[in-house]
């Protein structure tokens, strides 16, 4: 049987982050992902990686060198990377242009517009959507938001309509 354990890769962005009721800003504390899976029921395999928590406006290349280089070193075939939107395209393009001629991984970048922790969040979605569309792909380097998958050299954040569009 083959296997379809999912390595789940968490850099932070708008999906984990909690509202700071002292501050009155959103900042990042432990990751919503374990309580996700649960409330969804997820039962296939999942191995919770998580790299750091940042908002991917400030991310380094440092830090994004280390996305790209953990998820091509994972042993799960089947990646889904929890990133900001804001500059997750670049960080998937890197990735693609790392890859090892012949590699057989899939890699799903997705994240969220409207953080996990608040009303009307997309990020329950778009995770199942990654899980889901990881598992059916060929090997390469995607991008799913808003319920549809985009090869991650052929999209781009629309930030006046907030969503993602083919290019």
């Amino acid at each position: 049987m083959e296997d379809r354990t999912i390595r789940l890769i968490t850099t932070g962005g708008t999906f984990d982050k909690h509202y700071d009721a002292v501050k009155g800003e959103l900042t990042f504390r432990e990751s919503h992902l374990p309580k996700i899976l649960n409330q969804s029921r997820v039962t296939l395999p999942i191995h919770l990686d998580a790299l750091f928590a940042v908002d991917s406006l400030v991310m380094t290349e440092e830090q994004r060198e280390s996305v790209a280089s953990n998820a091509i070193a994972s042993v799960e075939k089947l990646v889904v990377i929890i990133h900001g939107t804001d500059t997750m395209v670049k960080t998937a393009k890197l990735l693609e242009s790392k890859l090892p001629a012949g590699d057989d991984h899939v890699f799903l970048f997705t994240g969220a517009m409207i953080p996990y922790a608040l009303e009307d969040s997309d990020a329950v979605f778009n995770l199942g959507c990654a899980i889901t569309a990881v598992q059916l792909l060929q090997p390469g380097v995607y991008i799913t938001m808003g319920g549809r998958i985009y090869p991650a050299d052929a999209v781009r954040k629309n930030r006046e309509k907030g969503i993602f569009e083919s290019i």
